[in-house]
C-alpha cells in the first residue's frame, strides 16, 4: 500500500515539473511573439527590451487580444457600410428569389435598348441578353427534376406532332417554363412568349430562351404599360401569325379577342391553366363569343391536385419566409377560400403551429374545412385580430379597403390566388396613406395614426413573385399543357367545337404514369376477370369523368 502511494506521489511530482516547464516555455514564446509584433509595428528593436518581466508580457498579450477582438466590430463609418451591405444583400436575396441577377441590372428599360443574340436576331426584348449563360444553367438544373417532360420530348421528338404549330404563350417565365417551351420547339412548334405576371420573370431564363431563338418579350418588374406592350409584340409581328394559344390568366386571349379578332378566329385551339383564365373562357362561351375550341387544364386532376394543392402547400411557406422571416407558431391566420390552393395553404400553416381560420362561400368546401379542423368564419368577424391574411379565391375585392382599415398594426396581407384583384390595392394609393418599400416585393402601407400593414408583391401571386415553386410539380403541369396542345392541334375537324373542354381522362392518367418512375412506383395490373367485373379497359381510363379524386 505504501509503495503504491509512493509511486503516485512520484508521478504527481513529475507531472508538476512538466507543467512548470511548459509554462516557462509558453512565457518565453509569448515574450518572443510580443517582441516580433512590436518590431513589425514600430520598427524599433529596442521594443524587444521593453518587455523584461512576466507581468508586462501578460498585459501586452491581453492588449493585443483586445485590439484584435475590437477590430472585429465596425467603426461608425464601417457600421454604416455594413448596414448598407446587409440591406443590399437582403434585397438581392429576396428580390432574386425568382431571378438570379436582378440586382446587377441597370435601370434602363429593355424597351429602350437594342440587343442582339449570337445569331444576329433582335426579335426579343429582355432585361439583358448577356445573362443567357446563367439562365441556361438554371434550365439545366430544372430539367433534372422534370424527367417526365423530357421523356415526352424524347418519345415524340421524331414524330414532330407540333410541326407547323405557331404557339403564342403568356405564362410565368421561369426555368421550368423554359423546359416546356423548349419541349414544344423540339416537337416542331414555333413559339413567341411573354409573361403573365410582371414580377415572376427570371431575367436570365428569358435571356437564355432569347439566345436559343425563342422570341421572348418579358422582364421582371414590368409596368402595366410594358405588360400589354409585350403581349402585343408577341401577337402583332410581320410575317408570323399564331394558330395556338397557351395562356395563364386569360390576358393574352382577352387581348387577341379584343384587338385582333380576325387573327383570333383563325386560332385552332386555346390551352388555359388558371382559374381566372378558365372563368373568362366560360364567360366567352356563354356569351357565344368563343370562336375557337379551348382546353381547361386547370380542372384536370393532375393540375388541381399537384399544382394547386401540393405545390401551394410548400410554396406558401417559402414565399412568406423569404419576404418577412415570419414565425408561424401561434400566429392567427385567415385563409380566404378552401379550394385546392386554400387546402394546401391551410395544411402547411397548421402544421407549423398557426391558428388558421377559413372563409368560404361554398357550403361543401366550408364543410371540408370544418372536418379538417378549421373554423369557418366571415372575414369581418376576425379581421381585427388576425396576424396574416391570405387570399386564394380567384375573385375580386375579397379584401377591401374597409378590411384593411380595420386590421391591426403589422398585419401581413398577401395573395395566393391567380388574379391581382383579390386585394383592393388600388384603394391604398391615396394621399393620406404612405407607401414605404422595405425590400423587393415587400411594402409598408402606413396610416395617418402610424399603423402599418405589410403588403406582399402588391397583391400579386405570392409564391411566384416572391419565391419559387417545386420543379417536380411544374413538370406535371407542363406535361399536361404539352399534351393538351398536341391534342387540340392534331384533333380531326369536328372533334372539338367552339367550347371549353376538360383534358381527356386518359391523358390525365398518362401524365401521372410518366411521373411514377421518379418514385420507382410499380402499378398493379388488372386481370382480365377483374377488368371485366369492373367494366374497365385494362389500360384505362380507370375512373369515370364524374369521379372526384
Amino acid at each position: 500500500m505504501s509503495e503504491t502511494t509512493g509511486d503516485v506521489k512520484e508521478e504527481v511530482k513529475q507531472a508538476s515539473k512538466e507543467v512548470k516547464e511548459s509554462e516557462n516555455a509558453a512565457e518565453k514564446y509569448s515574450a518572443m511573439s510580443v517582441s516580433r509584433n512590436s518590431e513589425l509595428n514600430c520598427g524599433e528593436l529596442s521594443s524587444m527590451r521593453a518587455v523584461p518581466t512576466h507581468k508586462p508580457v501578460k498585459k501586452q498579450i491581453q492588449f493585443v487580444e483586445e485590439k484584435q477582438e475590437f477590430s472585429r466590430f465596425p467603426t461608425k463609418t464601417g457600421r454604416r457600410s455594413l448596414s448598407r451591405s446587409i440591406s443590399q444583400s437582403s434585397t438581392d436575396s429576396y428580390g432574386s428569389a425568382a431571378s438570379y441577377t436582378d440586382s446587377s441590372d441597370d435601370e434602363t428599360s429593355p424597351r429602350d435598348k437594342t440587343q442582339v443574340n449570337s445569331k444576329g436576331s433582335s426579335d426579343f426584348c429582355v432585361k439583358n441578353i448577356k445573362q443567357a449563360e446563367f439562365g441556361r444553367r438554371e434550365i439545366e438544373i430544372a430539367e433534372q427534376d422534370m424527367s417526365a417532360l423530357i421523356s415526352l420530348r424524347k418519345r415524340a421528338q421524331s414524330e414532330k406532332p407540333l410541326a407547323g404549330a405557331k404557339i403564342v404563350g403568356c405564362t410565368h417565365i421561369t426555368a421550368q417554363t423554359a423546359v416546356l417551351i423548349e419541349t414544344l420547339v423540339a416537337l416542331g412548334a414555333q413559339c413567341r412568349w411573354t409573361a403573365c405576371n410582371i414580377y415572376s420573370t427570371q431575367n436570365e431564363v428569358a435571356a437564355a430562351l432569347s439566345e436559343a431563338g425563342v422570341a421572348v418579350f418579358a422582364w421582371k418588374g414590368e409596368s402595366e404599360d410594358d405588360f400589354w406592350w409585350c403581349i402585343d409584340r408577341c401577337v402583332n409581328t410581320e410575317g408570323w401569325q399564331p394558330n395556338m394559344i397557351l395562356d395563364d390568366g386569360g390576358d393574352l386571349t382577352h387581348w387577341m379577342h379584343k384587338k385582333y379578332p380576325n387573327v383570333f378566329k383563325k386560332i385552332r385551339g386555346i390551352v388555359e391553366e388558371s382559374v381566372t383564365g378558365v372563368h373568362r373562357l366560360y364567360q366567352l362561351s356563354k356569351a357565344e363569343k368563343l370562336c375557337v375550341p379551348a382546353m381547361n387544364v386547370n380542372d384536370s386532376v393532375t393540375k388541381q391536385k399537384f399544382d394547386n394543392l401540393y405545390c401551394c402547400r410548400e410554396s406558401i411557406l417559402d414565399g412568406l419566409k423569404r419576404t418577412t422571416d415570419v414565425m408561424f407558431g401561434g400566429k392567427q391566420v385567415v385563409v380566404c377560400g378552401y379550394g385546392e390552393v386554400g387546402k394546401g395553404c391551410c395544411a402547411a400553416l397548421k402544421a407549423l403551429g398557426g391558428i388558421v381560420y377559413v372563409t368560404e362561400i361554398d357550403p361543401i368546401c366550408a364543410l371540408q374545412a370544418c372536418m379538417d379542423g378549421f373554423r369557418v368564419v366571415k372575414l369581418n368577424e376576425i379581421i381585427r385580430h388576425v396576424d396574416i391574411v391570405i387570399t386564394c379565391t380567384g375573385n375580386k375585392n375579397v379584401v377591401t379597403r374597409d378590411h384593411l382599415d380595420r386590421m391591426k398594426n403589422a398585419a401581413l396581407v398577401c395573395n395566393m390566388g391567380h388574379s391581382n384583384t383579390e386585394i383592393d390595392v388600388a384603394s391604398l394609393r391615396t394621399p393620406e396613406l404612405t407607401w414605404e418599400r422595405v425590400r423587393s416585393q415587400v411594402d409598408h402601407v402606413i396610416w395617418p395614426d402610424g399603423k402599418r400593414v405589410i403588403l406582399l408583391a402588391e397583391g400579386r401571386l405570392l409564391n411566384l413573385s416572391c419565391s419559387t415553386v417545386p420543379t417536380f410539380v411544374l413538370s406535371i403541369t407542363a406535361t399536361t399543357q404539352a399534351l393538351a396542345l398536341i391534342e387540340l392541334y392534331n384533333a380531326p375537324e369536328g372533334r372539338y367545337k367552339k367550347d371549353v373542354y376538360l383534358l381527356p381522362k386518359k391523358m390525365d392518367e398518362y401524365v401521372a404514369s410518366l411521373h411514377l418512375t421518379t418514385f420507382d412506383a410499380h402499378l398493379t395490373e388488372l386481370s382480365d376477370e377483374q377488368a371485366k367485373y369492373l367494366g374497365l379497359n385494362k389500360n384505362g381510363p380507370f375512373k369515370p369523368n364524374y369521379y372526384r379524386y
